[in-house]
Order: structure tokens, then sequence, then C-alpha cells
């Protein structure tokens, strides 16, 4: 995963025009996410990229199947239960769910889809979250986590998508002015 990791760091992958390129692109926040046992399961970088924020999961060492991923309010990873993260990431106070006519919580992200190798990936550019200042910002004052939930997000029930207990929890730090 090191490498791989290292990979994702020094770039990612955009689909233009029906061709792959590179383009490099260093995270201005990360998360290493840890489960209840104190190992890194996931790693994660956010880039600020246009009018919006990319966010890039790489995970090992998960459970196979799909996994609810939200961003937290708090930026604490107490484990074993990381409740200390505190609540979805909300500063425009809507209901929870992707699915949702009021609009999703600015944490709500897709599911993660992990292998039966325990790997997996996720990549999700969102116009909610931003790495700067702001009242939306991860980086800014004691906001925000990164957290893996045992089952998948439902996308629709409030407050958390029935996406089960905690398993990873990881705080945001930025790495590099936007």
């Amino acid at each position: 995963m090191k490498r791989l990791w290292i990979v994702a760091i020094v770039g990612i992958a955009a689909v233009i025009g029906g061709c792959s390129v590179w383009r490099p692109n260093i995270p201005q926040a990360m998360a290493e996410l840890k489960n209840a046992g104190g190992e890194v399961v996931a790693k994660a970088g956010f880039w600020e990229e246009g009018e919006g924020t990319r966010i890039f999961v790489m995970a090992e060492k998960l459970p196979p199947g799909l996994h609810g991923v939200h961003l937290h309010a708090v930026a604490t990873c107490d484990p074993p239960d990381f409740t200390s993260a505190g609540g979805h990431f909300n500063p425009l106070e809507k209901k929870h769910g992707l699915l949702s006519q009021a609009g999703a919580h600015a944490g709500d992200l897709p599911n993660l889809p992990i292998r039966d190798d325990g790997t997996g990936t996720l990549d999700y550019y969102t116009k909610l979250v931003t790495v700067g200042a702001g009242p939306a910002s991860i980086t800014s004052g004691n906001a925000a986590s990164l957290v893996i939930h045992a089952g998948p997000d439902d996308y629709h029930t409030d407050p958390s998508g029935n996406s089960g207990v905690r398993i990873a929890c990881g705080v945001i730090t930025r790495t590099a002015q936007p």
C-alpha cells in the first residue's frame, strides 16, 4: 500500500476526451485512518480543485463490502468507538444523505467499496467543503475528521445513513497552503 499511496499523492488520473492523462497534484490536507487497535487501514488526500474539493481515499485491511464514509465535525479520533469525532460535518444544517431532496450534509460521501483482499479506493469531488478558509473548511479550527463505518450508507436515513459503527478514523490536517 505504501507504494500505491505515494503514487496517489504524486498525481491522480483524469479522463479527458476518452484518454487517461496524469497530472501532478500534492494534497493540501491528509488523514491517516486507524482502526480501534491503532493500525493504519486507510489514507486520504484532499485537494482544492476548481470550485470544489477532491477527496481521494486509499484503504487496506478493511472487511470486504461497501462502507459508509463521512467527514465528521471534530478533529479527534479516540478509539475504540471514535465517537469523539462528533456528528457529520454539516455547516449548512442539511439532512443526511447524498440522495436527500433537501440537500446532503457537507460531510456525506459515497460508499467505499472494499475488495476481498481488503483494499479499495474512493475518488470523489464535492463543492460542499473546502480545504481553505471559510464556514465549510475541513481544516480550520477543530474540524474535521474522516470516518469509515462498518456498513454501507443508505444515502437517506438521517443522521448517519444506517452505516453502522465507526471502524476507522483519521484527523484531517493541512499539508500545504491551498
